[in-house]
């Protein structure tokens, strides 16, 4: 079997429970997404996605941050602690969004031969504030991902890894459904 497609399984059977998990605002997704990064990783390196590759080193970091901010919450919030993103930090996180996708996109453009610099950037600059906004368990990560989604299923079938395209077309529907699983935690944790 071709490397490509055996990583785009693993790395598909990875994601569901990575996706599972996060829904279900679970501790353990982090523990998934210190593996997920490898495989998907040398998939993106391999079909000339460079920053999505790049994004993975940063998704492994994140995960061991994601997984020592929940782990260390206090016991009040370990089954909770969803809130909504402070007006306060909108500015910040449309500026760190436009800041990375302008760098990501000079570097793509500058020293790769990406064929899809702006989109590859677009998806990896949102999932880098993604990743922040899930750590810190704003709900409002879940619209992130679903442009984040959004536009990785037209690239990844445009790349041909179309096993990884319907991943992200499952990742699409469950932003949705996570952004009102979650919307209903919190409003539980906020009655009790």
């Amino acid at each position: 079997m071709e490397l490509k497609l055996i990583l785009q399984i693993v790395g598909f059977t990875l994601g569901l429970l990575y996706l599972w998990l996060e829904y279900r605002a679970n501790i353990y997704l982090w523990l998934v997404g210190l593996v997920m990064p490898v495989v998907h990783g040398t998939l993106y390196f391999q079909t000339g996605l460079y920053a999505d590759f790049g994004m993975n080193v940063y998704y492994f970091l994140a995960s061991v941050y994601g997984w020592l901010v929940w782990r260390n919450a206090p016991k009040t919030e370990k089954g909770g602690g969803i809130s909504r993103t402070p007006a306060r930090r909108w500015p910040m996180i449309a500026a760190a969004y436009a800041a990375i996708h302008l760098f990501i996109y000079w570097v793509l453009v500058t020293f790769t031969n990406s064929t899809v610099p702006f989109w590859d950037s677009l998806t990896t600059s949102l999932s880098i504030v993604g990743m922040w906004m899930l750590s810190r368990k704003y709900l409002e990560q879940w619209f992130v991902w679903f442009v984040v989604n959004l536009v990785t299923v037209g690239l990844y079938f445009y790349k041909e890894i179309p096993l990884t395209a319907l991943l992200y077309t499952i990742y699409l529907t469950m932003s949705l459904a996570g952004y009102f699983r979650w919307r209903r935690m919190m409003r539980r944790q906020m009655r009790g």
